[in-house]
């Protein structure tokens, strides 16, 4: 290895050795499982803010949206965060506080699925054991894509082998999240939304420089046809642009409907000590995400600038541009020591992207199976101790599954994620508005919308949109609207909620 080699290995371990240490920290602030998965609900508002934007955004943010803007300009790029930020925002205002509250009423629910059940008197436990499972099915490979991330980085960079870099980055979350829980988690994920903000703003000023000054830039991006345009979108192999239509628009504008259904974000609202900060909780969010995402797209278009200016090599599809910050801070390394130690935090911010949404995503299914299965469904009994540490294993075997999924290197570690989201959305997003807006929904209602919802996924996915044209839109639409149209449809055919069940809405 060179020097060069050597210094950004060395700040990215230094970074690794925090974030376990943090965990080594909040380890003794557990007590019992409400403390580890959901830190006693002693959030203050600035670590829930920071963390539940943190867990959302993942190496998408800091690789994902740069590459889009890259090849083909701000539309698709610009609409996914015009309505991620519709989203985000939405979700602090009108979810976040009757959550909070919501849960806590509801014999004080640590978990989603728990929610549900406690919400609607469910016996049978069929929601509680439907909503985990569906959380499973779709956290594990969502997971397995952030591990797999780490481990390409590692490989990319540093030329050793993939499968025991992947393993080392698994390993670090694993340490950090068993050993100290929600609160490490989000104790992380504040750090890690920092390390990634001073990630994005190190890559934009050094990109600006690099491909000759701003003007050169807007000049570059004004000379492609299309690729400054929200109206339409730059082909790269034709040279020319193609319109963005009303349809697509609104298919990329429904990736904000998927966080109604986010367990790892929907977590960070219910673990707020105090509901009344949460209205400070959202600005610090909002403001966030939209300057984050708005800075990942600039820094798509800065690169296609830096390629120009012969800075960059030219990329040529999605999986050679999602590497552009990875390449930027390579090249900011040869500048002398302290642009080492800059391009170290810049792909310490990719690591950090990457592990603040696995390590809310390993304790949420890990919650899901020892908590709403074993526990409450199955019926276990288990002292305080035994608990935390079903808790802990179950983190440990999650993560081992993870593992085995990313093992081949030639995976795709983004392929998922939009698939994930959609099924996320699709399965708890309108059952949660209902829940919490709607006194008439019943068990059955929040049930058959659950389903519904979790299968319409895959079905559009698989047999519908394959048929193109209209149908050929995103998963997450469709599917949101038939849940919401189930859950409708079966709790006014259904018996109404009981009365204590309606004194209960009407009193949160």
């Amino acid at each position: 290895m060179t020097g060069q080699t050597i210094g950004l290995l060395l700040v990215m371990i230094i970074y690794l050795i925090l974030m376990v240490g943090i965990g080594v920290l909040y380890s003794k602030k557990n007590n019992d499982v409400s403390d580890f998965y959901l830190g006693g609900r002693k959030l203050g508002p600035i670590v829930t803010a920071m963390s539940a934007e943190a867990s959302d955004m993942s190496s998408w943010l800091l690789m994902g949206l740069p590459g889009v803007a890259y090849l083909s300009g701000c539309a698709e790029a610009g609409w996914t965060a015009i309505g991620l930020a519709i989203g985000t925002y939405l979700n602090w205002l009108i979810v976040a506080k009757r959550l909070r509250r919501y849960t806590h009423k509801a014999n004080n629910s640590i978990t989603l699925p728990a929610f549900f059940e406690n919400r609607y008197r469910d016996k049978s436990h069929a929601l509680m054991a439907i909503s985990a499972i569906m959380i499973v099915i779709f956290f594990v490979p969502y997971t397995a894509s952030g591990f797999a991330a780490c481990g390409k980085l590692f490989s990319t960079l540093f030329g050793v082998s993939y499968l025991p870099a992947m393993i080392i980055s698994a390993i670090v979350i694993v340490l950090y999240t068993t050993l100290g829980g929600f609160l490490a988690a989000s104790m992380t994920d504040l750090i890690q939304s920092i390390i990634m903000t001073i990630a994005l703003f190190i890559v934009v000023i050094f990109g600006i420089h690099t491909a000759g000054g701003f003007d050169a830039i807007i000049a570059n991006a004004k000379s492609m046809n299309g690729y400054l345009s929200l109206f339409s979108s730059y082909d790269p192999a034709a040279g020319a642009s193609v319109p963005y239509k009303s349809l697509t628009i609104a298919s990329t504008l429904a990736w904000g409907l998927g966080y109604f259904g986010m367990p790892h974000i929907l977590l960070r609202f219910m673990g707020i000590e105090d509901e009344n900060k949460l209205k400070t909780s959202r600005r610090i969010a909002s403001v966030w995400v939209v300057i984050s995402m708005f800075v990942a797209i600039f820094i798509g278009i800065i690169g296609s600038a830096m390629t120009k200016a012969g800075a960059l090599a030219l990329f040529e599809n999605s999986a050679q541009s999602e590497t552009l910050i990875v390449r930027t801070a390579v090249l900011l390394s040869n500048h002398g020591v302290l642009s080492v130690i800059m391009a170290g935090l810049i792909l310490a911010g990719i690591l950090a992207s990457t592990m603040s949404t696995s390590d809310s995503q390993l304790l949420a299914a890990s919650s899901c199976v020892s908590q709403n299965l074993f526990c409450d469904c199955m019926g276990l009994k288990l002292s305080k101790k035994s608990s935390m540490l079903m808790a802990r294993l179950t983190v440990v075997v999650i993560a081992i599954i993870g593992v085995f999924l990313a093992r081949n290197p030639n995976s795709s570690v983004f392929r998922i994620v939009s698939f994930a989201w959609a099924g996320f959305g699709a399965t708890f997003g309108a059952v949660m508005l209902f829940s919490l807006f709607w006194k008439r929904t019943n068990r059955n209602g929040a049930l058959a919308g659950m389903i519904v919802g979790g299968v319409m996924v895959f079905i559009w996915k698989y047999l519908i949109a394959p048929l193109g044209g209209l149908f050929g839109i995103y998963e997450l639409l469709p599917a949101f609207l038939c849940s919401a149209a189930a859950i409708v449809v079966v709790s006014l055919l259904t018996a109404p909620p009981s009365q204590e069940i309606v004194d209960e809405f009407e009193s949160v």
